[in-house]
């Protein structure tokens, strides 16, 4: 593995994408240390040592900006826009004609749909950011801390847009670096900045941990939390790798004096077909409620209710609801991005069937019977992954500071994974080793 290393960047062309796609992460995480105007910087940095910050959509939104939302700086946003509207775009391509027309036309029809994705990205920056500066404003952004409500000093307009703006910029050089990364490095950009927003909080998660530990200085529960971190990452990659072939054999056609087809392949299904977005979804809707709740007046019965249930992560009626919210759009989301009508209907096209299944509405049936059965192993997995933090809770008594579980882990495995699938497809093009012999 060592030797593949040295040889990627041996190779002239490979460690030109390497040096560039490091320089960007570089750039980036400079970003996140750069606080935006109008912000009293000493206060900040008390509440982030004093508080833990409110969990929910906030302390998702800082784990995808690599801790800079609580510091609020000009990528405090980080990529959450942008993934959100992508989410969006995805999601109504199915619903809007329009859109799944632009999505037929191929490369044309892509590059329309990624100019909506920019535009929605910046406005949703816009709104994201307006809604940061007045939850900073009211001090609700962190709990318990003394200090909260004088974050934001000056309340003038002018200041409040000009923070907006210098937010919203940030997300929009954000994108522009993700970009950046795809056209001229190695890997997904977005998703590579995505995964380094992450990995930055591990270090610190970790030596907390190592501080509020009781047993031996903290060493036995940082040595067991690195344990499980292992074991978590070990089963991370065996479902995320593990997929349902599928036969598929094209019947052989003449063309004239040519033969063509008469090929066999397969039909990929993965055991989690809907990666990460599940708990994306589940995490931002249960927030809603508890935003409701913070922002109104009064001590009324619901209210009540929210803040007793529905914000406290080991509640037993949260992570009910956390678990079933993960494994039903799990099922939503593979029903939306999966059509087996439309692959039944593209493999009837082309001459192609299944061995032992007759082509059309019956395909489409055995495609849609597969994928429910292999989308229950692959949901529930999800939903036992993000209720890891919950168990770090009832075990280490802070949750927040637990790092491997729910969202991280998968999108740092993931990442990971296609990363070095990049990397390796590269190097098989001058040498037939890869990463492993």
């Amino acid at each position: 593995m060592l030797t593949a290393f040295a040889r990627a960047f041996r190779t002239p062309d490979l460690r030109k994408k390497l040096l560039f796609t490091l320089a960007i992460i570089v750039i980036y995480r400079l970003g996140t240390h750069i606080p935006i105007p109008g912000v009293d910087y000493t206060s900040v940095q008390r509440c982030v040592d004093e508080a833990s910050g409110n969990q929910g959509l906030f302390g998702l939104v800082n784990m995808f900006s690599g801790g800079a939302l609580l510091q609020i700086t000009i990528f405090a946003l980080g990529i959450m826009p942008y993934i959100t509207a992508s989410i969006i775009l995805q999601l109504l391509t199915v619903v809007i004609p329009r859109l799944e027309a632009l999505k037929k036309e191929g490369q044309a029809g892509t590059a329309k749909i990624t100019q909506y994705t920019r535009y929605l990205t910046v406005a949703l920056a816009i709104l994201q950011g307006t809604g940061l500066v007045a939850t900073a404003r009211s001090g609700a952004l962190f709990s318990g801390c003394t200090v909260a409500s004088s974050i934001v000093p000056d309340q003038a307009i002018f200041t409040t847009i000009t923070m907006v703006i210098c937010m919203t910029a940030g997300t929009a050089m954000v994108m522009w670096l993700g970009e950046l990364i795809t056209d001229r490095g190695i890997g997904n950009g977005m998703s590579i900045l995505m995964f380094i927003s992450i990995a930055a909080t591990f270090p610190s998660a970790l030596w907390a941990i190592k501080k509020q530990g009781t047993l031996a200085g903290g060493w036995i529960e940082f040595g067991t939390v690195i344990l499980v971190g292992l074991v978590m990452v070990g089963l991370v990659v065996f479902v995320e790798q593990a997929q349902r072939r599928i036969p598929v054999q094209y019947a052989k056609r003449m063309i004239g004096r040519r033969s063509y087809g008469g090929t066999s392949t397969y039909i990929p299904l993965k055991v989690n077909q809907a990666g990460v977005i599940p708990v994306i979804f589940a995490s931002s809707l249960l927030y809603i409620p508890a935003l409701v709740a913070q922002f109104s007046s009064g001590t009324s019965g619901w209210k009540t209710w929210i803040e007793t249930n529905l914000t406290k992560g080991d509640h037993p009626i949260y992570i009910s609801m956390y678990f079933l919210l993960i494994v039903f759009f799990a099922f939503f989301y593979v029903a939306i991005s999966f059509n087996p009508e439309e692959v039944a209907d593209n493999m009837k096209k082309y001459g192609g069937f299944i061995p032992g299944i007759r082509a059309g509405r019956p395909t489409a049936e055995y495609l849609s019977y597969v994928l429910n059965r292999i989308t229950w192993p692959g949901s529930l997995y999800l939903g036992l992954i993000a209720l890891v933090p919950t168990m770090a809770l009832v075990g280490f008594g802070a949750s927040q500071n637990f790092p491997f579980g729910g969202t991280s882990i998968l999108i740092i495995v993931g990442v990971g994974l296609e990363t070095v699938k990049q990397i390796e497809s590269q190097l098989q093009q001058r040498n037939y080793e890869g990463f492993l012999r």
